[in-house]
């Protein structure tokens, strides 16, 4: 494609790939696990059955290509890459463009709730006022964009290629951006790079580094309960970030070929990461676990997803020493989020402008609390020129 031409794009996923699916889904073998061991040693086998059987006979793919559909979806060459993403307009006097950006392991699916209550307030009880025109690509690796295959495709290239489709592609000199999870960290460093050409930055996820240097009885104490809190993900829960940091390909020979493997692989991070308080249906329907999972399958992007991994240990993107990040900065702070850092913390790398402390949500916060979010994205925005 030819750089900056963009071209209307509809998902289209063939009967073959569906029918392969299908024959797969019948021929899965399933491993044992501990009596009564719940999640604790990860998916659990009673669920991933269930989950399965409703995939095998009475998911509908076709419904939520169609669901998906109903947005503007294009594609266009971008710093090398051919990159999906929606293109929808908003209905105000004055749309603010906004860039939305997801991470692992979502996809664009996430912002399905939310893009229309950021699009046309209005219809969601919103000032017309409020409405932006929202640009959500798929990130390059993921879902319907290209796969990238040289080396160092990591945040600061992916922030490259997403400000280039922004302004060179779709000719926005400013907009917003706004995201979570590794969508938090591209726009961070947006916010870093290209200051003048945002209004602001939103993140529903804060990145920041450990106190280097600061010794404990300096630290007040939110930021030791902060350390503590992070110090146990780090223990629990980062043995995904390990593998896909060191060893992607090896772990894509499995999740590439076995639908099950691939959705129990994802599945239990939407559970653990909720909050869901450990029954995943009460913040995901499986329509929406396992749509999320099928644009990994039918692209077959869980290899080039978790290269970003990869890319971000051996190529990390870190701020500058006694510098921070001085585009204005909202955090909305949903209380099952991974990482949720003290403001006086947050404050050394953000110029925080507004910080939100959420009643309920957790880290896929477009999907679990679209509404809360959306408010203080329009919020946040409102003012900002």
């Amino acid at each position: 494609m030819a750089q900056g031409k963009i071209e209307p794009f509809k998902i289209q996923v063939s009967d073959e790939v569906l029918a392969d699916l299908r024959a797969r889904l019948e021929r899965t073998r399933l491993p044992d696990e501990v009596p009564g061991s719940a999640w604790d040693y990860g998916a659990n086998l009673a669920y991933l059955r269930e989950l399965v059987e409703y995939w095998r006979t009475r998911y509908d793919w076709r419904m939520h290509e169609c669901a998906l559909n109903r947005f503007a979806h294009f594609r266009a060459a971008a710093g090398g890459i051919d990159l999906h993403f929606i293109h929808e307009r908003g209905r105000g006097p004055d749309p603010k463009p906004l860039l939305l950006l997801h991470g692992w392991p979502g996809s664009v699916y996430e912002f399905m709730e939310l893009i229309p209550r950021l699009t046309d307030p209005a219809a969601h009880g919103g000032d017309v006022r409020d409405s932006f025109t929202v640009v959500a690509p798929s990130l390059p690796g993921y879902g319907f964009s290209g796969h990238p295959r040289a080396r160092a495709m990591n945040i600061q290239a992916m922030a490259d290629i997403v400000f280039k489709l922004m302004t060179a592609v779709l000719g926005y000199d400013r907009f917003g951006a706004q995201g979570g999870d590794w969508g938090a960290a591209i726009t961070s460093r947006l916010g870093e790079a290209y200051r003048q050409h945002l209004y602001g930055i939103h993140i529903n996820m804060v990145a920041v580094g450990a106190a280097e240097g600061r010794r404990e009885a300096e630290l007040n104490d939110a930021e030791k309960v902060f350390l503590g809190d992070l110090e146990r993900f780090r223990r629990d829960e980062t043995g995904y970030q390990w593998i896909q940091g060191t060893k992607p390909q090896t772990l894509a020979y499995a999740l590439n070929d076995s639908p099950v493997g691939l959705a129990a692989w994802i599945v239990e991070k939407f559970r653990t990461w909720s909050d869901c308080h450990g029954d995943v249906e009460s913040r995901f329907s499986k329509d929406q676990l396992l749509t999320n999972v099928m644009i990994y399958w039918v692209t077959e992007t869980i290899n080039s997803s978790t290269r970003l991994y990869y890319e971000a240990r051996h190529h990390p993107w870190h701020l500058k020493p006694d510098t921070r990040i001085e585009t204005p900065t909202a955090v909305a702070n949903f209380p099952a989020e991974l990482m949720r850092p003290p403001r006086s913390w947050a404050e050394r790398a953000y110029n925080i402008a507004r910080w939100t402390v959420m009643p309920s949500g957790g880290h896929f916060a477009a999907m679990e609390e679209p509404a809360l979010l959306a408010d203080d994205i329009r919020a946040f925005f409102r003012d900002l020129s």
